[in-house]
């Protein structure tokens, strides 16, 4: 059986439910992973998702900030919400598919949004760095992120982080900005390599080339210079390693109206 399945951020999915709809009729992923919705679950715009053929919905929002959902074709076993860091602040969604599926071998997804973490990047100084800090280090620590053996896990989301020097548009510029100083890219790292997952994007695209998902609204054409970041991730684990059989980013869609400043990231994987 051949899955697809996008993340990514929508910066309010009721704003910007028109750009959804025009994505899934022309991609048609079987599972959407949505970060940044900012709606509470009973404002969500589920009878158009349905409409649209998605018809199983797992929700964690809230009103105005962050909140994560993935909508789906094919319907869930369960569901779960974590929290970390001890705060309720809607950033974390999982599912898992199985028999209702009609995939044999249970199949579990997580959904994150981790904190983008202000402007200064001294926890010191900044209790939003701080948290995200903290925040990355519990998902290194979080024994459920550790697929083993034969565990068939996908984590997805809008990490914050980007972690080589080709994720960045200028590894030396942005060595003193937020989502790309050391301290941030060293816990991602740590996160992926605790649970020994496997980062698909640089798993099919070399280190040497320039990768991007995000393109700051403070650019008055963010197509001038490029200046890009790789902050929406798709990890699986290695279980699923030899699954994956495509891997792509809708740069196009950061060129929409009124867009997201992030854009669809999509894989494919053969279950």
């Amino acid at each position: 059986m051949r899955l697809s399945l996008t993340t990514w951020n929508i910066n309010s999915v009721r704003l910007r439910i028109d750009l959804v709809a025009k994505f899934l009729k022309s991609a048609r992923p079987d599972v959407l992973c949505l970060q940044e919705t900012k709606c509470i679950d009973d404002a969500f715009p589920l009878k158009r998702f349905k409409r649209l053929g998605y018809e199983h919905v797992a929700l964690n929002g809230q009103k105005g900030y962050h909140g994560v959902a993935i909508v789906s074709k094919l319907p869930f076993e369960d569901k779960d919400i974590r929290t970390f860091c001890d705060k309720v602040d809607s950033r974390h969604i999982s599912v898992s598919f199985g028999e209702k599926a009609n995939i044999a071998k249970p199949l579990v997804l997580h959904n994150f949004y981790v904190p983008a973490g202000g402007d200064i990047p001294d926890p010191a100084l900044n209790e939003k760095f701080d948290h995200k800090l903290r925040f990355l280090d519990e998902m290194k620590a979080c024994e459920p992120l550790h697929p083993r053996g034969e565990d068939r896990h996908i984590l997805v989301g809008d990490l914050n982080v980007a972690p080589h020097e080709n994720d960045v548009w200028s590894h030396k510029q942005l060595l003193k900005v937020v989502s790309h100083t050391p301290v941030e890219t060293e816990k991602l790292l740590a996160a992926l390599a605790a649970g020994e997952w496997i980062d698909v994007a640089r798993e099919r695209i070399p280190m040497s080339e320039k990768v991007y998902t995000w393109w700051s609204y403070r650019a008055a054409d963010w197509t001038v210079g490029d200046r890009g970041r790789r902050l929406d991730h798709i990890w699986v684990s290695r279980a699923l390693k030899d699954a994956v059989s495509d891997f792509k980013i809708l740069r196009d869609a950061r060129g929409w109206e009124r867009p997201s400043d992030h854009v669809p990231v999509t894989v494919t994987l053969d279950v």
